[in-house]
């Protein structure tokens, strides 16, 4: 396995780990983190992601270790989640077979290690934008304008 950092101009310093190609897991960026430079192909694509370039990121090949089926179609359904579109958590739920199921999905979007690849950040609460664990609202609004959401 091994661990790559990034940074992304006005975002900070971001990590992935990979086992060969594949996105094991990635840690958003965050400020500080001292002197990077983005050697991995892969990290020059996040870069110029977290700088607006529409990159899906698409074909990153991702362990996707669901713990149970409901996150496994969790998944599936936030991948088919476009760019530029948003859903609740209630209607992940309801996209993933279990309406009802708000409160597990947005749960499991807290807990999701594959931020950017796995958009968890277009998933909003009913009545706003919902939670984006201690980076907070504001870094969630910004990677919706990325996105060209406003809300």
């Amino acid at each position: 396995m091994t661990h790559h950092r990034y940074v992304a101009s006005g975002w900070g310093v971001g990590e992935i780990w990979l086992d060969g190609d594949v996105v094991v897991a990635s840690s958003l960026p965050r400020l500080g983190g001292g002197s990077v430079r983005n050697r991995h192909a892969l990290a020059r694509r996040l870069a110029a992601w977290f700088a607006g370039a529409p990159d899906a990121l698409a074909d990153v090949p991702l362990r996707l270790d669901a713990d149970t089926a409901f996150h496994e179609e969790l998944t599936r359904a936030l991948l088919a989640i476009p760019r530029g579109e948003v859903v609740t958590y209630g209607e992940l739920a309801a996209l993933a077979g279990r309406p009802g199921a708000a409160r597990a999905a947005g749960t499991w979007c807290a807990r999701c290690e594959l931020a950017p690849f796995l958009p968890v950040h277009r998933v909003v609460g009913a009545s706003g934008l919902g939670g984006f664990g201690d980076l907070g609202l504001e870094y969630k609004r910004r990677l919706l304008e990325l996105e060209g959401v406003h809300l």
